[in-house]
């Protein structure tokens, strides 16, 4: 196993705990609404053969300083550029799931030469009625039901059943794990914000880092014609879907999308 060390990043206004592993070119692994380094587990070992590769929480999440809001996708943004200037970072690879796709494609279209390569894993280009509907329901349901609720409702939402079933052999463990990493209603809130906001439909075009977007057919939050949207929009760019996965592939089909991310990266 590939050695990992871990550091707090000063951003400014925040302290982001970050963890490295691996040696090579610089890629950053960039997590989406959760916001915890740890979404990218089944990731890691595999890429750090090839790269030195960098995941952190977000501000407000995780070990991170805690109760930070943000305020967008591009907030988080800065985060990330910010994070790269006090690492002595110039240009990395970035892969970014969902909210950390939204996040790669703020950089891309006005940082493109702080990139070289961008992955926009089940990510979107801008919100349609369906992807609206679902977060201000998950709002809702986190204002009137609690952490709790909100947290189940999230996890069938990203997960094919066959997956979840295979790891809820103790479903109160299994949520009670989720709740420990919960980062506040306050932080959370701001955090659907910033997912309901993003809209860079007219601004992929712009977009000249070589670009891969990969999704799952069964994707239940973002949908596979997001990811074929994106691809569309942004010149040159490389779509895939995988066959089965759910929101969450990385982890529910890891040996389909590592190579497939592989592939790309090290092209």
């Amino acid at each position: 196993m590939i050695e990992t060390k871990t550091l707090k990043v000063d951003v400014g206004d925040a302290e982001i705990h970050t963890e490295i592993t691996g040696s090579g070119p610089d890629l950053l692994l960039v997590a989406g609404l959760g916001g915890r380094g740890a979404f990218w587990h089944k990731q890691v070992q595999d890429f750090a053969e090839h790269f030195r590769v960098i995941t952190f929480d977000h501000r407000g999440c995780g070990d991170s300083t805690p109760d930070k809001v943000v305020y967008g996708a591009e907030h988080m943004a800065k985060d990330v550029l910010a994070m790269m200037d006090a690492m002595g970072i110039e240009s990395a690879a970035l892969v970014g799931h969902s909210t950390g796709g939204a996040i790669g494609q703020h950089i891309a279209v006005g940082s493109p030469e702080r990139l070289s390569k961008l992955v926009l894993s089940c990510s979107w280009a801008g919100p349609d009625t369906y992807l609206t509907e679902l977060f201000r329901t998950r709002r809702e349901v986190l204002i009137s039901c609690g952490p709790l609720a909100y947290l189940t409702m999230g996890t069938y939402l990203a997960m094919p059943p066959r997956a979840l079933q295979e790891q809820m052999s103790d479903a109160r463990q299994f949520m009670e794990e989720r709740l420990a990493a919960f980062p506040g209603l306050e932080v959370e809130l701001s955090r659907i914000n910033a997912v309901y906001t993003h809209d860079l439909r007219s601004e992929l075009h712009k977009i000249k880092v070589p670009t891969f977007c990969i999704g799952a057919e069964d994707d239940g939050v973002t949908p596979p014609g997001f990811t074929e949207e994106m691809g569309d929009l942004i010149d040159g760019a490389h779509t895939h879907l995988l066959a089965s996965g759910g929101h969450f592939c990385p982890i529910a089909a890891t040996a389909e999308y590592n190579p497939r991310v592989l592939e790309f990266l090290t092209a």
